[in-house]
């Protein structure tokens, strides 16, 4: 049992967190200029993991004190999710671009490198949303195994910007397609539109 929510919870943390954002760019973009790699990956993964943790730590006592606030996030979550799947389907559809990385140029310092990663992750809403409210709310439904499933989305965190970070320059050829870049625009949609549905069932 307790494997199976580890897993569980390293399978959706993994799904979360796969979709292209500024977070996800911006560790792509340092991985693909080789610059402060390690510390900008350490940064997010333990970002997310701090969130992580707050979030299956205090969604369950904050749902039991308050009954109406879990289908209350889990509903708007969903909601949420059925926006962002549309979002990057109409990008499937639509998009012609690709990610633009620019190489060469002074490398950043390190202080200023992680700022700007700090920046982008504390301050961006969709974070807290993936990691406090949706990671939250799923991990109640696994009472007594939240733990696992905490520590199982947490590791996806980290093996994901780690893979990211240094994977950077086997996948630049493919991020720099418009093709292959709606190809993943399209997955990102069924993926989200899949988290959406199991939400709202609740299983």
């Amino acid at each position: 049992m307790a494997g199976a929510v580890f897993v569980t919870g390293l399978t959706m943390g993994l799904t979360l967190i796969v979709a292209i954002g500024a977070q996800n760019a911006f560790v792509l973009r340092q991985g693909l200029r080789g610059e402060h790699v390690f510390w900008v990956c350490l940064l997010c993964a333990a970002s997310d993991a701090a969130l992580i943790m707050l979030g299956v730590a205090g969604f369950g006592r904050l749902s039991a004190a308050l009954p109406w606030i879990e289908p209350m996030m889990r509903y708007g979550g969903a909601a949420f999710l059925v926006w962002y799947g549309a979002r990057s389907l109409r990008a499937a559809l639509n998009g012609k671009g690709a990610l633009a990385v620019t190489a060469g140029g002074a490398p950043a310092a390190l202080g200023a490198t992680l700022l700007a990663g700090a920046a982008i992750t504390w301050l961006n809403p969709h974070v807290y949303l993936d990691t406090v409210v949706l990671l939250g709310a799923i991990s109640t439904q696994f009472p007594g195994a939240e733990h696992q499933f905490a520590a199982g989305a947490v590791t996806g965190s980290f093996l994901f910007f780690f893979s990211l970070g240094y994977g950077a320059a086997w996948l630049r050829p493919v991020f720099a397609t418009p093709v292959a870049w709606r190809l993943l625009e399209g997955v990102i949609a069924l993926v989200m539109w899949a988290i959406a549905a199991r939400l709202i069932l609740g299983a």
